[in-house]
This record gives structure tokens, C-alpha cells and sequence, in this order.
């Protein structure tokens, strides 16, 4: 697959995104993959090329870009590291929804004029605070986003008062969400409220446990899970193309 780089202006300087195209050169429908707290790596430019092989262009955005050289990952990643877990919060605290929405909308903008993307709606998909991210996308720009993929995605029902789940009226795209067995990143509670929250804005969704723990789909990831990394491919995929090739 090709890669290429666009540094794409935002409030607080350029935002570096990085475009998987599939093979062929024919423009293709566009799906965003935000990355967990762990950013842009070898591990996510993996995952975006598997899915720009199923057709799809595929914008990696440097979400931390705001923390600079500081959002280098470590070479390792041990969620036990005291230091990796102080990194973690310094990073991931300058990406908050409202600055990561800001960006999404910068990115989509830039994305209208990409000859490579094919006009229409796009996807989104994201891992961890990635995943949040993605949901987010579908509340902030509903206008633009089909079809969206929060993969063991953090605080979507959560009593925090910027949960997206509050905003799930606004949402016109269809929805995959998979979580992570006894996840406390999105605990029994939050699941009832995103749930109840979906229904009764009768968004179009698919969600299910699956069992492994928070953080399964990332190869790099000491609690990778093969099993449900591949049950997440299945049904993002399908999603997909069900949402972003209406006439296939």
C-alpha cells in the first residue's frame, strides 16, 4: 500500500496524517483510524494497510501532535510502568474531545480535497481513548461520519459530563462497539447508559462483549487477543461496507 504524509493546519499547529491508499489508485471511500494513547506506530500503520487492502483510504491523524516530541512512544509498552503511566496522562490530557473534534474537522476538510478520496460520508475507527474518539466523531460531525467503530473504546457511558453518550441524538451514523470483559475503562454501569442512550435516539448500532481484557485488538499490547482482534476486523469490516458503499 502507499503512504504519504499531510501536515494538516489546526488552532494549535500542523497535525501530521498519515494516508494508507489501497492498491489500484481509484479514489476510495475514506475511513479516519484515531490510535490509542500509545499514538502513532509501526503497530497502527500495520492496522490502517489491512484495512486500506479491503479498499478504503485510510487517514491516521496524530492526535497528541500537540505534545510534540514528547508523544514519542517508549520502545516497549508495560501499562505497569509508573513512568509510561505518568507519560500516558501528560499526553493524552492536550487531546481533549473538544480540541480532538476541532482537528477531525481540519482533517476533513483537507480530506474533501484528496483526489484519492472517493466524495461521500466517512468512517471512522479508533482503540482505547481511540475508540472514544471515533464515537465522538459520528456526535460532532454527524453530517460527515456513516459509519463509526469504537474498538475496547474508554468512557462512552461514563458519568463524566463530556461522555459522548450524551450526544447520541445528534448521531446519524451506523455504529460497531466492542468491549473488553470487566473493562474498568467502560464499566457494567456505563455500558446500561450507553446502551439505553442508543436506543432511545434509535441509532443503528451493533455492540458486544467479547471476551478478552481492554486493549485485545493492538498486536503490541501485552493483553493482545488474536481471537477478538479478529472478531473486530470481522464486523468493522462489515460495517463498512454496509455504510460506505450503500450501492455495492
Amino acid at each position: 500500500m502507499a503512504v504519504s504524509r499531510r501536515d494538516v493546519p489546526t488552532a494549535d499547529g500542523p497535525m501530521d496524517v498519515y494516508l494508507h491508499a489501497p492498491e489500484g489508485g481509484a479514489p476510495a471511500p475514506v475511513v479516519i483510524m484515531y490510535p490509542d494513547a500509545y499514538g502513532v506506530r509501526d503497530t497502527v500503520h500495520r492496522m490502517a494497510a489491512r484495512l486500506a487492502s479491503a479498499g478504503y483510504l485510510v487517514a491516521v491523524p496524530n492526535v497528541f501532535h500537540r505534545a510534540g516530541a514528547d508523544a514519542t512512544p517508549p520502545a516497549k509498552i508495560d501499562f505497569a510502568d509508573p513512568e509510561q503511566r505518568a507519560w500516558l496522562g501528560r499526553v493524552t490530557s492536550q487531546a481533549t474531545p473538544p480540541r480532538v473534534m476541532a482537528d477531525t474537522g481540519a482533517l476533513l476538510d483537507v480530506l474533501a480535497g484528496e483526489p484519492g478520496a472517493l466524495d461521500g460520508p466517512v468512517g471512522t475507527i479508533g482503540y482505547c481513548i481511540g475508540g472514544r474518539m471515533a464515537f465522538t466523531a459520528a456526535t460532532a460531525h454527524p453530517e460527515r461520519v456513516a459509519a463509526a467503530a469504537s474498538i475496547h473504546g474508554g468512557g462512552l457511558g461514563s458519568d463524566d459530563p463530556s461522555s459522548p453518550y450524551l450526544a447520541a441524538d445528534r448521531i446519524r451514523a451506523a455504529l460497531y462497539i466492542a468491549i473488553a470483559t470487566d473493562d474498568p475503562h467502560h464499566t457494567a454501569a456505563d455500558h446500561a447508559r450507553l446502551v439505553a442512550a442508543l436506543d432511545e435516539a434509535k441509532v443503528d448500532y451493533e455492540t458486544e462483549i467479547l471476551p478478552a481484557r481492554h486493549g485485545f485488538a493492538l498486536v503490541d499490547f501485552p493483553v493482545y487477543d488474536e481471537a477478538a482482534a479478529e472478531r473486530h476486523w470481522e464486523r468493522s469490516l462489515a460495517l463498512f461496507a454496509r455504510a460506505l458503499h450503500p450501492a455495492a
